[in-house]
């Protein structure tokens, strides 16, 4: 397979909107922001549940952090959050919220070379991995595995294909996974896999931004009135939630083509 250019991801990054869209990758598809901040409240219900029993006094790790929602949450929850973001872009909105919770620290660093002699009670991975080769996936999972503190955990958050592997290799470079693949990926990094929940969320508003490409496909532009098709095709998922997302699997359609899977990892213990 091709490897991830990473001066292209990174590229891709420093142009990216800092806000509650951008780093969602819902930027072109004309739902309003509140699609953002929806998607996030009910990911948030999920972590909070998948992570109930990390300690409160507990220091976070979150690598990857964009803007910092996370961390922002993270912060509100946990005694300590360092927050490791590349994107200058997107690192001085993560900055903004550093101000205004001083156990809260941003650091602007490549997440693949950030070290520290620190050990963590959580581990956040959110949306980091597919935009690293395999080898470096390794590499950075065995690092962090003897970071993570007894009763600790990583949590990940990966969008994945049903499949084969899927890379993109234009602008915006990405490997989608499928769950089998990280299954693989972690054993062979000494972590156990805990739990594996597929993030309904993400699939939700996925379903929606496949069906707005497939009317931009079909609709010559000066027709296509995207802002409004995108708010129509938002609120009408939210008004079909929860149970749109379970048709196309009762059908047997594999719709949406990505989803997007949370990963409970912690160190194998011999």
């Amino acid at each position: 397979m091709t490897e991830i250019d990473y001066a292209k991801v990174s590229r891709y990054w420093e142009k990216a909107t800092p806000s509650i869209l951008g780093p969602y990758m819902m930027d072109d598809f004309g739902f309003p922001a509140s699609a953002g901040d929806f998607r996030f409240r009910a990911e948030s219900r999920i972590v909070h549940r998948l992570t109930s029993d990390v300690k409160r006094d507990g220091a976070v790790l979150d690598l990857g952090s964009g803007i910092g929602v996370w961390a922002e949450d993270f912060a509100r929850r946990f005694s300590t959050v360092t927050a490791v973001e590349g994107s200058r872009t997107l690192f001085k909105a993560l900055q903004k919220k550093g101000t205004v919770y001083p156990n809260l620290l941003p650091i602007h660093g490549d997440v693949t070379t950030f070290e520290s002699d620190a050990r963590y009670d959580l581990v956040f991975l959110g949306g980091l991995l597919m935009y690293l080769n395999e080898t470096d996936v390794i590499d950075l999972l065995r690092k962090l595995a003897p970071c993570i503190e007894p009763g600790g955990m990583i949590l990940g958050r990966e969008s994945t294909v049903r499949g084969n592997a899927v890379a993109l290799r234009g602008d915006y470079q990405v490997v989608y996974r499928s769950v089998s693949d990280y299954m693989r990926i972690f054993g062979q990094c000494g972590l156990s896999v805990r739990h594996v929940e597929r993030n309904e969320p993400y699939v939700l508003i996925e379903m929606g931004s496949e069906l707005v490409e497939k009317w931009q496909k079909f609709m010559p532009v000066r027709f296509q009135a995207l802002r409004a098709v995108g708010h129509l095709t938002y609120f009408g998922l939210r008004l079909g939630n929860p149970w749109i997302t379970r048709i196309p699997k009762a059908l047997g359609i594999a719709f949406p083509k990505l989803e997007n899977h949370f990963f409970v990892l912690a160190e194998e213990t011999s």
